[in-house]
C-alpha cells in the first residue's frame, strides 16, 4: 500500500494525501510536480526511474474500509534536497531516454 508521503523530498513542499501535485517513482520517492519538471527533469535521483502522478486515496469509506480513515497517510517527512549540479552530472547520459527504456 502506498505510504502517501507528506512532502516533496527536495523542497519539502507539503503534499496532502489528495494533492494533484504529488509525483512518485516506482519506489515511491515523492516529489512535487515543480521539482520533477524543473529540477529533476523526470529522473528520480534515487533510482533513475521516471515519475507518475500519485493516486488519491478516497477520503470517504465508500466500500470495505478502503479509505484514508482506515489507511492514513504517512507523517514521516523525508527531506533530502537534491544537489542540482550533482543531479545534472548523474542524468547527463540518461536524461533523453524515456523512463521505460532506462
Amino acid at each position: 500500500m502506498l505510504e502517501l508521503r507528506p512532502s516533496c523530498e527536495n523542497c519539502n513542499k507539503p503534499l496532502a494525501p489528495n494533492s494533484l501535485e504529488a509525483r512518485i517513482c516506482t519506489y515511491e520517492c515523492t516529489f512535487c510536480v515543480s521539482c520533477v519538471e524543473d529540477v529533476l527533469h523526470n529522473v528520480c535521483p534515487n533510482c533513475a526511474g521516471g515519475f507518475v502522478p500519485r493516486p488519491i486515496r478516497p477520503a470517504i469509506n465508500w466500500r470495505r474500509n478502503n479509505y484514508l480513515g482506515n489507511d492514513p497517510a504517512s507523517t514521516k517527512v523525508r527531506h533530502r534536497p537534491v544537489d542540482p549540479a550533482e543531479h545534472a552530472a548523474f542524468i547527463e547520459n540518461i536524461r533523453q531516454l524515456p523512463a521505460e527504456e532506462r
